[in-house]
């Protein structure tokens, strides 16, 4: 820390760690400056991370309520990332927050990045990567989760996750994309102040993908599992897009998203410890998903 303290001129400030329950991707401290200035300190272990939440903070500045970028370290071979930003007044929002009045407005944010086409699926930080097809990417994600776990879970599992992929993978032939995507939005992830949405934050999963994928954290209860404030999200979203036709998909992509989870806590090795009780739900999900 005394590097980026002197980085960003800061010695003199309190550095405060923000612990979250699933915050495994980046490190974050709220830094009290003496004149009271509070900002944020992102640090990315992973470059590509740094680099993507560089990317759709630039991109969305101006356009979405997104956080500031104050100043940045770029990752070498010894040093990660990070980013200084502006630290939002409010506090991250809770299930137990929502009412039918913020889904809707949530709801309608999620349809504006959406709005947001691209020219082919990929990684928006390397545009020459981007394919026409939604299921290369996909694929490359799903088969790098069932890597990672080929040596935790029982092979029998891993078949079924495989075979489940080969019969339902044909419906990505008609996914509503390529559009940028969240991809991890749900109240974690939204800063809230006096009942109003103060910002959108963590872009590091961002891609350009089908706007299908950032509904899985609604249909896994993420929200709520309060039918009005569903019906209040999606009504909000219709207001600037219709909503697309993903029922049928979404348990491929849950089963994705949920190889992925567990394949990223088994290479961490916080599966036991740190993660544990992310890694705890997917594997329950998985078992289940097959039963």
């Amino acid at each position: 820390m005394n590097y980026y303290r002197q980085h960003f001129h800061l010695q003199n400030a309190t550095f405060s760690r923000i612990e979250h329950e699933d915050a495994i991707v980046a490190t974050v401290y709220k830094i009290t400056q003496p004149d009271g200035v509070e900002l944020i300190i992102k640090i990315c272990e992973r470059p590509n991370d740094y680099r993507r939440e560089v990317y759709f903070l630039r991109y969305f500045a101006n356009k979405l309520p997104v956080p500031r970028i104050v100043q940045l370290v770029e990752p070498t071979t010894n040093v990660h990332g990070a980013l200084l930003l502006e630290c939002l007044p409010g506090t991250v929002l809770k299930k137990t927050d929502l009412t039918n009045a913020l889904a809707y407005e949530i709801g309608s944010l999620l349809a504006q990045i959406h709005l947001n086409r691209t020219t082919g699926y990929g990684d928006l930080i390397q545009p020459e990567s981007l394919t026409s097809d939604p299921r290369v990417h996909f694929t490359l994600k799903f088969e790098e989760g069932l890597d990672e776990c080929s040596l935790h879970l029982p092979q029998t599992l891993i078949d079924q996750c495989r075979s489940y992929y080969n019969a339902h993978i044909h419906l990505l032939d008609s996914v509503d994309g390529p559009c940028i995507i969240h991809r991890d939005f749900r109240p974690g992830n939204l800063i809230i102040n006096n009942s109003k949405i103060q910002g959108i934050i963590d872009w590091s999963s961002a891609r350009a993908s089908f706007s299908e994928d950032d509904f899985c954290p609604l249909e896994n209860g993420e929200w709520s599992s309060h039918p009005t404030i569903r019906t209040s999200f999606l009504e909000g979203y219709a207001t600037i897009r219709p909503v697309p036709h993903y029922k049928e998909l979404m348990p491929l992509l849950r089963l994705s998203r949920t190889i992925a989870t567990i394949g990223f806590t088994v290479k961490r090795g916080t599966w036991k410890s740190s993660s544990a009780a992310l890694y705890k739900t997917n594997r329950r999900f998985l078992e289940a998903f097959f039963e």
